[in-house]
This record gives structure tokens, C-alpha cells and sequence, in this order.
């Protein structure tokens, strides 16, 4: 059965902290999926190149929480619920000589942005990634997504002069 959606109400972020102390970074297990692929659909409403697709993102989320070594997706969670989220995916990098994260749909519920949860998730990532010493954390993120644009570049990242290009298979 389907969880409701998180209807955590806004927690300003200059409240006491014992407001916010149930909110923690977790990863991510195999129960956890329904909620996910509820924040995954969400994301791509609103991404340019990617339209919402339940099973898609079910087997997606799947073939990384029943493998570790392909990457992990950790969670914002209180006591309620999931509001959060980001996956990482491994490989890696001759350029770099070493393993590098691909960090994919970082996504906060609506409900909950502005708040720092973001930068919490994020801080997560990164602390995560130097401990396990990943070279590099790269992201691809919506040239129509200013917002999160000017999150990302707030968080130290930068422009790459790579260009991203793809080809679907099928």
C-alpha cells in the first residue's frame, strides 16, 4: 500500500532547533520505494526531458537499492515520512584516476523547500562522498531550472565546458 504523500507542515528555518531535530539524512531501503518513486514523479513533472513513468522509476530505484556497489540513494525523513531525496550513482573516471559519483534526481517535496533542507541532503553528499573518497560529484541539472541552478552554484558547484549529449536505445 501506497504511503500518503508527506504533508509535513513548513517548518521556518529560524525555529528552535527541537523542531527540526527529527529531520535526518538515512539511506535509503527497499520499503522505502513507494515513497520515492512518488518524489522521483514529481521531479520529472517538472524536468523539460523526462515525463512521469511509475514503473520506470520503480525499476530504476530498484536496480540501485539491491545493489550498493552501483550507488546509493539517501533520504530526508522525520518521524512521518520522506520528504527528500537524492541518488548516486558510481563509476568511474580515468580523467579524475579514480571512482566519481553521478548524482542524480536530488529532489526536496514542494512542501519543504526554502527551509535548508536541501543544503542538509547536500552536505550529506558531500561529506559521504570524501569519506568513501570519490574524486568528483558530477550533476546534470534543467537549463530551465534557474532555481535549482543558483542552488547547485550556492553549494560550490560549477559550469562545466562539457556538453552534455545523449542517444536513447531501444
Amino acid at each position: 500500500m501506497l504511503k500518503k504523500a508527506c504533508q509535513m507542515e513548513n517548518v521556518p528555518t529560524n525555529q528552535e532547533p527541537s523542531i527540526r531535530q527529527n529531520v535526518r539524512v538515512e539511506p535509503a531501503t527497499i520499503e522505502d520505494l513507494p515513497e520515492l518513486v512518488q518524489l522521483v514523479e514529481e521531479l520529472m513533472s517538472l524536468q523539460g526531458d523526462f515525463m512521469p513513468n511509475r514503473e520506470a522509476h520503480e525499476g530504476g530505484l530498484a536496480l540501485i537499492l539491491e545493489q550498493p556497489n552501483r550507488g546509493r540513494i539517501f533520504v530526508l525523513r522525520n518521524d512521518d515520512c520522506i520528504f527528500g531525496m537524492v541518488n548516486l550513482l558510481f563509476t568511474i573516471s580515468t580523467a579524475m584516476g579514480g571512482l566519481v559519483i553521478l548524482l542524480e534526481d536530488f529532489i526536496i517535496h514542494p512542501n519543504h523547500r526554502a527551509q535548508g533542507y536541501g543544503t542538509m541532503l547536500l552536505d550529506y553528499v558531500k561529506d559521504f562522498a570524501k569519506h568513501k573518497n570519490f574524486k568528483r560529484i558530477t550533476l546534470l541539472t534543467d537549463k530551465i531550472g534557474e532555481e535549482s541552478q543558483n542552488f547547485f552554484k550556492k553549494e560550490g558547484f560549477e559550469h562545466s565546458s562539457m556538453i552534455p549529449m545523449r542517444l536513447l536505445v531501444e
